[in-house]
């Protein structure tokens, strides 16, 4: 792992408050390993997309993380014209589960829909975060690989600061990995219905 990943990381990690959450028995975020995600590259590689209620919080992550050096795969919307949240949150869904990208990040309004349409595809777990800690929480605790977010719910602002969060984190594994072979296993059994 290379110096400028590691001096990444740990600012990161200094810029990550805690609050009172469901993990409240841990450790302040600063005392726990925040580990480099050793299954990407330096910078993860990023597809993205967004209904037309997303579309102005998308161009702002997009652009943030352009900006900021990932290589990133828009898969629309490119206006705020009236489209269906469900064929862009299954498009990021597709590119993740086909291992064309890395993580995700999908926005609608409210992030609801596109969430649930996201994980519709075998293979995705996408997160629907309203703020730093539960976007933290979704790759901490849940390996998400699919960040959603609403863009009527949150700023641009803090939506870059929920992707730098979603981006940085990684998973604890431990005592939730027996809880994500259970979904896997649900998948599985979906799969074998059909």
């Amino acid at each position: 792992m290379g110096e400028l990943h590691k001096i990444f990381i740990k600012a990161a990690a200094s810029q990550l408050f805690r609050t009172t959450d469901c993990a409240s028995s841990l450790p302040p975020v600063e005392s726990r390993a925040l580990v480099p995600m050793s299954e990407f590259p330096a910078k993860p590689r990023i597809v993205i997309g967004s209904d037309h209620a997303g579309f102005p919080v998308k161009e702002i992550i997009r652009k943030h993380l352009e900006g900021a050096g990932y290589a990133v795969d828009d898969q629309g919307t490119s206006s705020e014209e009236s489209v269906d949240y469900p064929d862009y949150g299954k498009a990021v869904g597709e590119r993740v589960a086909s291992k064309q990208a890395d993580l995700g990040i999908a926005v609608c309004g409210s992030g609801i829909g596109i969430s649930i349409a996201a994980n519709k595809v075998p293979g995705i777990r996408a997160a629907l975060a309203h703020d730093v800690n539960t976007a933290r929480l979704a790759r901490e605790h849940n390996n998400a690989n699919v960040l959603a977010l609403g863009g009527r719910i949150v700023t641009g602002a803090v939506a870059i600061d929920m992707v730098q969060a979603f981006l940085t984190t990684a998973y604890l594994g431990g005592r939730h990995q027996l809880r994500l072979d259970k979904i896997t296993a649900i998948e599985q059994e979906d799969k074998n219905r059909a």
